[in-house]
């Protein structure tokens, strides 16, 4: 991974099952939030709780993964690059949002286990699905090929 400003790792907990959907060209994009709680105390001593959400993309064959292992309430950790875009909702009014462009992710271990089970090809043809062969994730496709 080269390095870039914009990267960023964030441990949380997913708040819904990845929904898995195909762009047009028919690459697959699996999105979800993840949600990450901040526990601290505030200047008058008392406890406080802060949470943190972002949405995350994922891409290819990364997409079909993480869709098919992960679920509501598991805890991960996603590593990518920090994505602002802005849209224009249904009253005309932009919308401006922050989400993670996935490059990695990975079940949290710290109160879990999990099961490592390599795939071979890659349903999408996306790349590796799996081998470590040290090369780096294409980027995303254009803006024209984002299914939302």
């Amino acid at each position: 991974m080269a390095f870039e400003s914009n990267y960023i790792t964030f441990i949380g907990n997913l708040t819904e099952d990845p929904e898995l959907r195909f762009t047009q060209g028919g690459a697959p994009v699996a999105s979800f939030r993840v949600a990450s709680n901040r526990r601290f105390t505030d200047r008058s001593g008392n406890q406080q709780e802060e949470t943190t959400f972002l949405n995350v993309n994922a891409w290819r064959d990364l997409a079909e993964n993480a869709a098919e292992s992960l679920g509501k309430g598991d805890r991960v950790i996603v590593i990518g690059r920090v994505r602002v875009r802005n849209y224009e909702n249904r009253e005309n009014q932009t919308v401006w949002v922050t989400e993670i462009e996935a490059d990695e992710i990975a079940p949290s271990l710290r109160w879990a286990r999990a099961e490592v089970a390599r795939v071979s090809g890659g349903g999408s043809g996306g790349g590796g699905g799996g081998s470590s062969s040290g090369s780096s994730t294409p980027p995303p496709p254009s803006d024209e090929d984002v299914p939302f």
